[in-house]
């Protein structure tokens, strides 16, 4: 049986460390005219410090691309498992996580 080959398939490989990911619980997004840059961050409760986790740094044509795949994604994960809830406006800085607030 002879293999056809497709020159227009994409082989990608994911090393093991970065199929573990990194948790975020916060995006900041800012842009350029060149460039949007998504920075990827985990807020911990009661620390009033965080550090950027993650850089993606996109064109603005691969920015809009991702922003139409996630909207799709959005609306299958929506479809299989109910409505997402977000609350109307986002938390003020800092999070609390509805917690009290730390104290030294």
């Amino acid at each position: 049986m002879e293999e056809q080959h497709n020159d227009n398939q994409l082989n990608i490989e994911l090393s093991e460390e970065v199929a573990e990911g990194i948790f975020s619980n916060l995006a900041i997004i800012t842009h350029s005219n060149t460039e949007f840059v998504l920075d990827f961050i985990r807020v911990m409760p009661g620390v009033p410090k965080a550090r950027v986790k993650s850089r993606i740094i996109l064109t603005p044509e691969h920015a809009k691309r991702l922003m139409v795949a996630m909207q799709d994604n959005l609306e299958k994960y929506e479809a299989a498992h109910g409505r997402i809830k977000t609350q109307e406006e986002p938390p003020g800085f800092p999070m609390n996580f509805g917690g009290p607030t730390a104290q030294a």
